[in-house]
Order: structure tokens, then C-alpha cells, then sequence
């Protein structure tokens, strides 16, 4: 069954995680042992081993009100406790967004919920979440499904408050209610809910997120929950079709993210058991779900075969009941074999890129430095060689030779060296471009012209020229990026030809990513800019919004970027400073060694035996490099192709 597969993927990808763990961790005992870490490597291989220890992959669900998408978790995840494990039933929905996971440093299962009052305050979800004081805690019973569904219900509490205390919290428009109205408002801003589930506990996150207006009131959601999920699942409703609010949905929050390659994007049209009517042949029925499809895709602008049409109620009751026939007709496992087959091994391919390629560009750094000893003690052995039985002569022009060789390599150091100043003074015009001081002034002038602008459209005008300047500063980091990048690759090729070295090719740095979230985050506060809600929401709640969520987040993304390239400029130019000290130190040992055979010839035969030593012993390390290169090198494919053949 595909849900078995999936669950098998789930495992393999945590047992490949672990494989992973190991080799870096092997690769760091390397660099002990042969007296060639540093502590920046060390640093770097920490937080690499912490990021693959917290990696997660997240799973968004994405829906109106009534599509029954909270039910299609349940079906999808967690029919094994044969009862509706989250709320779903009519007239019990999600109204505050929450995250499914597993918290392995907690000693208790846990539900946490940050009450909705915490709007008013400037501070973030995700630095509420480094303090659990700020929420409400539950702790779960997991061995009484009955327990942990009673206790669920809880996300999903509302209550009665006046409209001008809902409109302070920006949940309302004063438009639509009187003073002295009663509004149902969420209870809860935003809910964590840890327990064992064994998929959870392979590293998914699953993140249920409420109806098109409730997503607005939080931006948070748009600006970094959604973006940093691997898959978001959008759900409509066969018995409503698309909807208006569907398709504001859809433009705004989740069609914004199919130009980022990281991401999936699954359409589920759920509930087509509306359809199965019973006076109809089942080619019928079949031709009317089709149409439903083709009608849904051609409205999203999408290929209808990328519309996946799913009972979750059906699906949910085949599982529990073991009921194959109508399991299979509910199609829920066609939903879960995209998980399984097109997820999972994206987010391999990203786990891939972001850690194995880095710790590849370091093994691959080391490798090259054992190959660059190797090749010198083997031209000393040969050189040493064919000295026995050689006069004086010969050995005073080798060393001569030596000599000329030294003061070329030197005068190639020197032309690095200007190189060098010139790439550093090229990658401080980029950190400057970057620098948060600008962003700090740019960010007070803003917050105090829409603090004391009298006119929305002066208020409009101040939220989009700030973010205006924003994409110019990136912009042009971009542009310096590429200069500095063809730089860099420039002085890397002059210096490989200079002295004849394998291949050493720099790492380059991209804003690619930057621009892309500046992009999503300038769409998101086009939005908000434009909304007819801003004209009618208090103007100090709209400048408290667009500088808690907007602001922020675009101040953390300059921040981030100048942290990287700070980072990547320190260690642009490593590789070749390391090979310029160990080519040093080679002549060097290759001079003195002349000398001293020079002054004795017993010390030729010692000289000859010490290298052919340090070339086994570099052979050896070599292999070891070797080794470890391909381990971190094996394709994904081939480990799941290894892993399904040992369950099997």
C-alpha cells in the first residue's frame, strides 16, 4: 500500500540523514587525525551535524473553510487510532494555524497555544517560540486516543469579545460591526502539538493552516511558514467547486511559490463522494470527477493531471473499517504515492545541495592538498633518485634550478596578493551594500513618516518606497555578486596555470535565494498595501503590522545575506592561500634536502627511505579521502534502490 510506502520513504530518509551524520562526523575524525582542521571547519561541521539533527520536512495544508482538508490529515496520517484524531466535523474547524511534530528534547507530549492577545504586542511567532512561558501548555495523554482528540479540541476554541476589542486585534473590519456588537473571535494566535507519531518522529511536520482571512491576519504564515515547507497541499471541494475565495487564496499565498523550485505545490479536490450518486454508472461518475478536474486546473492555470480528486471522509473510514475496495475508490493513496515518489526525494535533493555539497567542497579542498603532496614527494623521490651516483655538479644545478623555481613562485605570490586586496576590497563594497546600519536609518525614517502621515495614500506611499530602496540594495549586492564571482574565477584559473595544480575551482556566492524571498515578500506587502482593509484599520495597527511582519522579515533576509557573504568572503581565497604555504614549505624541504646530500652522501639513501614512507602513508590517506568522497557523492536514488532491498 502506497501509505506503507510512504511510511517506508519516511524511515529511509531518516536511516539516510543518519548515514550522512556518520560520514561527516567520520570526515571530521579525519581532519584530527591527520593535523588538518581548523577551528572555522570545525565550527562549520557543528552546525552542519545540528542542521541535519533538526531537519524537518514540512508538509502545509492550505484551504478554505469546509474543504475538509483537517479531515485529509486524518486520513492521510493518522487512521491508525481508528477515530478522528483532529477536530473536523461540521462546524469544527482550524482557526488558528498549527504545527504537527515531535519535540525530542521535550519529556512530555505537549500542546502549546499562544493566545490571540499576543497580536498587540511587537513580537513574532517564531520569537514567541523560543519561550514557552508566553504559551499555554497541555500536556497529552498519548496512550488514550480518546484523551489526546479531547484535548485537540482545544486548538480550535473561539470566544465572545466587543468589535473594538477585535478590531484592535485587526480580526474585524469596524465597517461591518457596531460598537456595542459581540464578535467570535479565534482564542488561540498559533498552536504546537508534540507526540509520538512514528512519522512525526522521522522528522514530518505537518502544518494545518485556517480559511483565507485568518492567513491574512497574519502574515507570518505567507512570509516564512509557507515559504520554508516543502510541499504545500491546497485543498478545494468538489460540492463547491472554485470558489472566489478559493482563487484569493490560491493567487495570493500558494501560486506565488511555484516559481521556487524547492517547493512542491499537490491540489487535492476533496469530498468527490458528492459525486458518486448512485443512479449513475461508474463511467458516469468517472467522467463527471474529470470534468470537476479539468475545470479546477483550467481555473488555477494549472495541468488537470496535476489536480488529484479524493474522498478524505471515504478514505478515512476505508482504513479504519480495512475496507481495500473503497480505499481504493477514495484515492487517497494516489495522494500519498506523490508524497512518497515526488516530496521526499526533493527534499533529499535539497538536503543534498545545501549539506553534502559543502562538506564535498571541504573534502574536496583536503583531497586536493594530499594529491599536491603526493605529486611533490613523488617529483622529490624521482629527483633524489637519480641522483645516486652523480657528482657534485649535478646536484649544485639542481638546486640552482630550485632556487629559480622559488623566486618564479614568489613573484606569482605577489601578483595573489594584489589579486587578493582587490577581491577584498570588492567584497567589503558588497558587505557594505548590505549593511544593516543603512536598513536601520532606512527602516526609523519610514516608521516615523506613516507614524505621522495624515493621508492613507502618504501612508501607502512610505510602505512602498521603503521596500523599493530594498530591492535596489538587492539588486545591486546581485550585480556586485556576479562581479566579484567572475573575479574570483579569474584569479583561481590564473593561479591553477601558474603552477601547474589539479583543478582547484572556487566556491561562488549566489543572492538568488534573497532575491527570490524579497520578491514573494514584496508581493505579500503589495497586497496588504493595496487591501481595502488597510483604509479602514486603525493607522497605528497598520504600522505596528507592516514593521512586525513585513519589516522584520525583510530586514532578516539583508541580515542573513550579509551574514553569508561575511562568511564565504572569509573563506573565498582559503584553498589557494593553504596550497601557496604548503608549495612554500615543499621547495623548501626539497632545497635543504640538497644541501645536506650535497654535504653528505649517506644522507641520500635516508632522504629516499623518509619519502617513500611519506608516500605510503599519503597513498593510504588518499585512499581514506577517496572513500569518504564517494560516500558523500552516492546518488540518492541508489541508497533508496539499496534501502528498499534490504526491507524487502
Amino acid at each position: 500500500m502506497a501509505t506503507d510506502r510512504f511510511t517506508d520513504q519516511m524511515q529511509a530518509y531518516g536511516r539516510w540523514r543518519g548515514d550522512l551524520s556518520t560520514a561527516i562526523e567520520k570526515y571530521q575524525q579525519w581532519l584530527n587525525a591527520n593535523n588538518m582542521s581548523n577551528p572555522e571547519a570545525e565550527l562549520r561541521i557543528f552546525e552542519l551535524l545540528d542542521a541535519l539533527k533538526s531537519d524537518r520536512l514540512t508538509i502545509a495544508f492550505v484551504a478554505e473553510f469546509a474543504r475538509g482538508k483537517t479531515e485529509l490529515i486524518n486520513a492521510i496520517f493518522f487512521s491508525e487510532y481508528d477515530r478522528r484524531l483532529l477536530p473536523s466535523e461540521a462546524g469544527r474547524t482550524t482557526m488558528c494555524p498549527t504545527e504537527l511534530f515531535y519535540d525530542s528534547d521535550a519529556d512530555m507530549s505537549y500542546i502549546r497555544l499562544l493566545p490571540i492577545e499576543t497580536r498587540l504586542e511587537e513580537m513574532s511567532i517564531q520569537e514567541h517560540k523560543k519561550n514557552p512561558i508566553n504559551w499555554t501548555t497541555i500536556e497529552l495523554d498519548t496512550n488514550s486516543s480518546e484523551k489526546m482528540a479531547e484535548a485537540f479540541r482545544e486548538v480550535i476554541r473561539t470566544k465572545r469579545v466587543p468589535a473594538p476589542v477585535a478590531e484592535k486585534l485587526g480580526l474585524v473590519d469596524p465597517d461591518v460591526h457596531a460598537e456595542t456588537d459581540m464578535v467570535e473571535i479565534p482564542m488561540w494566535r498559533h498552536g504546537l502539538i508534540s507526540f509520538p507519531h512514528p512519522l512525526l518522529k522521522e522528522g514530518l511536520t505537518i502544518l494545518d493552516t485556517p480559511g483565507l482571512n485568518a492567513i491574512g491576519n497574519e502574515p507570518e504564515l505567507t512570509l516564512n511558514m509557507l515559504p520554508n515547507s516543502q510541499a504545500v497541499v491546497f485543498v478545494l471541494a468538489a460540492d463547491t467547486g472554485v470558489t472566489k475565495s478559493d482563487m484569493q487564496m490560491w493567487n495570493q499565498h500558494v501560486k506565488p511559490l511555484g516559481g521556487d523550485a524547492r517547493h512542491g505545490r499537490i491540489i487535492v479536490l476533496n469530498k468527490v463522494d458528492t459525486l458518486w450518486d448512485e443512479l449513475k454508472s461508474d463511467d458516469e461518475i468517472d467522467n463527471s470527477v474529470a470534468q470537476q478536474c479539468k475545470s479546477a486546473a483550467k481555473m488555477l492555470e494549472i495541468e488537470a493531471a496535476n489536480v488529484f480528486p479524493v474522498s478524505a471522509q471515504k478514505g478515512l473510514l476505508a482504513k479504519i473499517r480495512t475496507d481495500n475496495e473503497l480505499l481504493q475508490r477514495s484515492n487517497i493513496l494516489a495522494l500519498e504515492s506523490i508524497l512518497a515518489k515526488d516530496i521526499l526525494p526533493r527534499k533529499q535533493h535539497l538536503v543534498r545541495e545545501s549539506i553534502v555539497g559543502e562538506i564535498g567542497g571541504m573534502a574536496q579542498q583536503s583531497r586536493d592538498l594530499i594529491a599536491s603532496r603526493l605529486a611533490d614527494t613523488n617529483k622529490q623521490l624521482n629527483e633524489l633518485k637519480s641522483l645516486s651516483g652523480k657528482n657534485e655538479d649535478v646536484i649544485m644545478h639542481l638546486m640552482k634550478k630550485t632556487r629559480e623555481e622559488q623566486s618564479t613562485y614568489h613573484k606569482s605570490v605577489e601578483s595573489f596578493q594584489a589579486n587578493r586586496k582587490t577581491f577584498n576590497d570588492k567584497h567589503t563594497e558588497l558587505l557594505n551594500t548590505l549593511s544593516l546600519t543603512r536598513l536601520d536609518k532606512l527602516m526609523s525614517k519610514t516608521r516615523k513618516e506613516m507614524s505621522g502621515s495624515k493621508f492613507t495614500m502618504t501612508l501607502k506611499g512610505s510602505m512602498k518606497e521603503f521596500f523599493d530602496i530594498i530591492q535596489e540594495t538587492m539588486d545591486t549586492a546581485s550585480k556586485q555578486t556576479d562581479q566579484i564571482n567572475m573575479l574570483l574565477q579569474t584569479i583561481y584559473r590564473q593561479f591553477n596555470k601558474d603552477h601547474g595544480l589539479t583543478d582547484v575551482k572556487p566556491r561562488l556566492i549566489s543572492m538568488g535565494k534573497y532575491k527570490r524571498e524579497l520578491d514573494r515578500l514584496y508581493h505579500e506587502a503589495e497586497g496588504y498595501r493595496n487591501s481595502a482593509k488597510l483604509t479602514v484599520t486603525e493607522q497605528a495597527f497598520v504600522v505596528k503590522k507592516f514593521f512586525i511582519s513585513m519589516v522584520s522579515h525583510a530586514r532578516n533576509i539583508l541580515f542573513q545575506a550579509h551574514q553569508d557573504v561575511e562568511a564565504w568572503g572569509k573563506n573565498a581565497m582559503a584553498p589557494l592561500v593553504v596550497r601557496i604555504k604548503e608549495h612554500k614549505n615543499q621547495m623548501e624541504k626539497r632545497l635543504e634536502s640538497l644541501r645536506k646530500i650535497n654535504e653528505s652522501r649517506d644522507t641520500l639513501q635516508n632522504r629516499i627511505q623518509e619519502l617513500e614512507k611519506t608516500a605510503e602513508a599519503l597513498n593510504v590517506q588518499l585512499a581514506d579521502i577517496n572513500l569518504l568522497m564517494e560516500t558523500l557523492n552516492r546518488p540518492l536514488e541508489s541508497f533508496m534502490e539499496q534501502d528498499t532491498a534490504q526491507v524487502a
